[in-house]
């Protein structure tokens, strides 16, 4: 694999010459303020990724394409296919552009009521849409023979984010109060009580023609801790405690944790299995807008789950058990992306492939600031060819000499947001304040400094 180097002393003159632009004055001028280098760098690949949201958007529909291919190879023909979670991250995304200025709130407003305009006619399924849907028709696009109805976990990033932005112009003029008016409705139209099955957990799919034939119950912990806070606070169709404490908990085995690399998992990360940790996902997904901090219920301290799981990624990759070419204090973490035969859910041990995916650290950001800046630093200054129009590409390997031009929408969302979550807290501080979301923390019972007695 070639590696190009950037001529770092120019670019060390264009980043510091750089200027965050989100501070304005009365008047509506731009105050521009030198940024550091660090401050640059996160600036630039917030700018990259946004972009994939913004101008790499699907028009008819305004969402996320499921994958962006600069090679323009598309062996499923599948370049029109929009994503439901990933569609999700992107609006928060697009939060992030407004918060640093690379476009304006009108602008935003805009594609937002695109698409939720397109959501209110796309196909859905007691109210949660399906994984993917094609964009131009609003039709559903199976994921699979049998995934071709709702998909609730999908449903609840959409939700995730969209509650987001609806707090983000809940005070504004006419024309955005109708935009949060139209946001609660379709949140409110999401019958997560249906999608229990009359059970004590929550099912992942169901489809029109198949049923409930998928039968993938939610429990254990996974990236799907949103689904279950997001049930219990639907203002319509809420579900009971128990539907978490059973289902989701398994009845408190969810807290059977482990020791690795000298950390505590806090909690028990396979269901079905002995591995002592997952790809890294799990630790972005659910957070983008449901802030970890000071965040605890009886089974897990959230912020201690999340930042354990970030520092056994990187102390798995400096320990490097397979001797992988590369692996280090500057290239580490591993999470499900594309890979050298096609797809997998890296993580430490067995499905470790030597495949490094940039999110994995990049998202990390809140949990390990320093080590996710090496491995941005790497990335920006001496490895640059891994580095497109929307920011790093999803995977690469030097063991393997192998990468490619191509990204997927549930990689890039995480990075720009989980930065901005980093440097301002926006998304976690508007999220948090939802009054529903409150509720539903509090039904479980969540403790969190957003939460009044």
């Amino acid at each position: 694999m070639k590696v190009l180097k950037l001529n770092i002393i120019a670019f060390l003159l264009l980043a510091l010459a750089a200027c965050d632009t989100r501070n304005k004055t009365t008047e509506g001028t731009v105050q521009q303020s030198p940024q550091s280098l660090e401050d640059s760098l996160l600036t630039q690949i917030q700018y990259q990724t946004f972009q994939y949201f913004w101008e790499g958007a699907e028009p008819t529909s305004g969402m996320a394409r499921e994958r962006i291919h600069m090679d323009n190879i598309y062996p499923q023909n599948d370049q029109d296919v929009v994503t439901l979670g990933g569609s999700g991250f992107g609006v928060m995304a697009i939060l992030v552009g407004v918060e640093r200025g690379f476009i304006t709130r009108e602008q935003a407003l805009e594609r937002y009521r695109k698409i939720v305009d397109y959501l209110e006619k796309a196909d859905r399924f007691y109210g949660a849409w399906p994984h993917w849907l094609d964009g131009p028709s609003g039709k559903t696009h199976p994921f699979s023979k049998k995934d071709d109805g709702g998909d609730l976990v999908e449903t609840a990033f959409m939700i995730q984010g969209l509650l987001t932005v609806a707090e983000y112009y809940k005070d504004g003029n006419e024309a955005e109060q109708q935009l949060v008016a139209d946001i609660q409705k379709l949140w409110e139209e999401v019958d997560w009580s249906w999608y229990t099955k009359g059970e004590d957990v929550l099912y992942w799919h169901w489809s029109p023609n198949y049923g409930w034939e998928m039968n993938f119950p939610v429990g254990g912990y996974n990236e799907c801790l949103i689904m279950y806070i997001l049930a219990a606070a639907s203002p319509t169709h809420s579900i009971e405690p128990a539907v978490y404490d059973k289902g989701w908990a398994l009845n408190g085995a969810i807290a059977n944790d482990t020791v690795y690399y000298g950390l505590n998992t806090v909690l028990n990360f396979y269901e079905h299995g002995d591995d002592p940790t997952g790809p890294m996902f799990w630790a972005h997904y659910s957070y983008l807008g449901l802030n970890p901090k000071g965040l605890k219920d009886k089974y897990a301290d959230y912020w201690k789950l999340n930042q354990n799981q970030a520092l056994i990624h990187y102390r798995y990759c400096v320990d490097n058990p397979k001797q992988f070419k590369g692996y280090g204090e500057s290239q580490w973490g591993m999470t499900s992306s594309y890979s050298i035969n096609g797809y997998a859910g890296h993580h430490p041990g067995e499905l470790d492939l030597g495949v490094i995916s940039p999110t994995a650290a990049l998202s990390s950001f809140p949990y390990t600031p320093e080590e996710s800046m090496r491995f941005l630093k790497y990335l920006y200054l001496e490895a640059d060819s891994l580095v497109g129009k929307y920011g790093p590409y999803d995977a690469y390997s030097q063991e393997h000499d192998w990468y490619l031009p191509r990204y997927l929408a549930i990689d890039q969302g995480p990075i720009p947001v989980m930065i901005e979550n980093y440097r301002s807290g926006m998304l976690w501080n508007l999220f948090m304040k939802n009054k529903d979301v409150q509720a539903g923390l509090k039904k479980l019972g969540f403790e969190s400094q957003y939460l009044t007695k």
